[in-house]
Parts: structure tokens; sequence; C-alpha cells
């Protein structure tokens, strides 16, 4: 990933910890030169091994953080690490972090385990989703693993940017997944492009990355002209299918909205993702995760909830972009 940043202009920041030769702690981060304020994001991590002073270490790496963030200008450390609420507590005043107005990456995820048949992962999902996979196999829907993804890229971009338009989301940019898919393809671990194809158009592209025992959804995107045909389904029923038949123990799906809408999750009654019905359902209606996470748990599976995202100040010029998110935040209803 320090590659992919490297490539849309954002520098790469590489730290390792050591014990003598032993290497105890890894940390990756990117400066980020935005407009709210320059920073130095560290994107799930700083990772570190098991059995050793976690308080110290991570003291040792933020000091570190803060050298280069102050020589490079930044105003502040923004981290996002991947640990549970409860380290993430501890971590956080160990090292005098302030919780981040807003999230750098998902903290909700939606895990499905892998340790059973089709059939079984089939049964278990929400009935509504299910139909939707048959009923796209009938309309005659097919799907496919890019053998170009460079190529085939154009597909995704393309549908994304009619995503975007359609939901009014803050998107990657189309270098970032250019960087992406040039980095990854033809790698381990390795990026993955799924192009859905009805009538001989592609109405819906997914952006997957496999490492290790597990596949992710990264990015997905889908047609606004063929709104009613439930493509989307039938490609993530294709993508899970092929990370069991690689042997993955987990599918990703990524980020979902907190749990106050798990009784939402798991019913059985149909609803529309980019449709639903707010007096029905007031919570889960008004965040902006709303769509994805009814679109994503109904695969079945269960949330795995991360620590929030933590921000180290460096300089009094954070407390002015802190104040610009926080309105942010309010206005994208998080």
């Amino acid at each position: 990933m320090g590659e992919v940043y490297k490539e849309i202009g954002q520098e790469p920041i590489r730290l390792t910890l050591k014990d003598g030769e032993t290497i105890v702690g890894i940390c990756f981060g990117h400066i980020v030169p935005a407009k709210r304020g320059k920073h130095l994001s560290v994107p799930y991590g700083p990772v570190l091994k098991e059995g050793i002073d976690r308080t110290d270490a991570l003291r040792t790496i933020i000091d570190a953080l803060t050298k280069i963030g102050k020589d490079q200008g930044c105003s502040f450390l923004r981290i996002s690490p991947f640990w549970s609420l409860q380290e993430g507590s501890r971590a956080q005043q160990a090292i005098g972090a302030k919780n981040a107005p807003m999230h750098l990456l998902a903290e909700h995820l939606w895990l499905l385990k892998l340790d059973r048949s089709e059939e079984e992962i089939l049964m278990a999902m929400r009935k509504t989703t299910r139909n939707l996979i048959r009923r796209a196999e009938k309309e005659g829907v097919t799907i496919e693993e890019s053998k170009d993804p460079m190529n085939d890229l154009q597909h995704f971009i393309r549908l994304h940017d009619e995503t975007r338009k359609r939901h009014h989301f803050t998107p990657y940019t189309n270098a970032f997944f250019r960087a992406q898919v040039k980095n990854f393809s033809g790698h381990e671990p390795r990026c993955i492009l799924y192009l859905a194809k009805y009538q001989g158009d592609v109405i819906s592209a997914s952006i997957h990355m496999h490492c290790g025992k597990e596949t992710s959804y990264h990015h997905g995107a889908s047609s606004s002209a063929h709104s009613k045909i439930p493509a989307s389904y039938l490609l993530q029923w294709r993508a899970i299918q092929d990370a069991k038949k690689r042997g993955d123990r987990v599918y990703n799906f990524w980020g979902i909205a907190p749990q106050q809408e798990e009784r939402v999750a798991s019913s059985d009654q149909r609803v529309d993702e980019e449709k639903l019905p707010a007096t029905r359902y007031p919570q889960i209606a008004k965040h902006p995760f709303s769509g994805v996470t009814l679109f994503k748990t109904g695969f079945g599976g269960e949330v795995m909830n991360l620590a929030h995202c933590m921000d180290v100040p460096l300089s009094s010029r954070y407390y002015l972009t802190r104040g610009i998110e926080m309105v942010r935040k309010w206005r994208r209803g998080f």
C-alpha cells in the first residue's frame, strides 16, 4: 500500500521496532497533504508482537512518528489501529491521544466465516438475499473475474462515478484505484476485479483483495440504468465461492454501520438498500452506511468492532482541523 500512496503523491512512512535483531513491531503510514490539515495517517497500525510490553512499544513508535510528522510539517497524527475496543482504550491513555472526529477506516467489520459448505452458507443468508442471488442467475447475469484488470478497470471507474453521484459520498480518486490495481494485480497479496454483465453490458463491478486466508471486499459500483437487476448480489456470491475454493477462512465485507441496526440486519423482510423506509427503521435510515449495512449483513456473518480512530496533535493548527471535521461529521449524518 505504500507504493499505492506514493503514486498518488502521499509519501509512505515505514517503521520497524526491534528487540536486538528481532522485529517486535511494524508500522506503515503516509503523509496526507489535505486541505483541512496536513497530517501523518497510520491505517490499521501499528502492529505489535504478542508478549511484549505493548505500552512501551507503542510509545516508542509514536515518538518516532511524532518526530517524522513535525519534520514534515504535519499538524497531527491520525492512527486507526486494528485493535479491540479495550486495547484501543488502553493505548489512547498511554499516548495521550484524542478521539478523532471521524473514522479513518472501517471500525465495524462484517465477517463471514467460510468453514461451512456453500449450501450451508446460502441457507444462513437472509431469505431476500438468497432469492436475489437466484433471481440474478435467472435474469441471465454472468460474473467474470477480469484477466486484464488494468484495462477492465475503466468499467469500474465508469460505474463508480455513477454510484458516487447517486449516493453523494466522497470517493477515492481514480488515480488511487489505478495504483491499487496496478501494484497488486498478479502478485500475492493480489487484487481481484469482478465484472457483472447483463445483456452484454457491465452493470456492476467490484475490487477485492486476497491475502493469506482472507478475501476482503474493498470497492463496489453499480449501474443506475439497471437498478432492478440484482447483479451485485450474484457478484458477491461468486467472490465468496472463489474464496472458499482458494481455501480462505474468512470473507471480509469491511465496514457497516454501528450495531444499533442489528435487529434490521437479521430481518427477512425485503428492503431496498437505496430506499430505506425511515418511518419503520428510523435509526438505520439516518446512518450514511445504512444501505451497505443491509446489503452486507444479508449474506450472514458477524461483526468485529475495532478501536475508534485517534489523533495525536502536533501543533495548534490541529484544533482548527478538528473544528472543521466536527461540522462535516454533523452534516454527513455520522
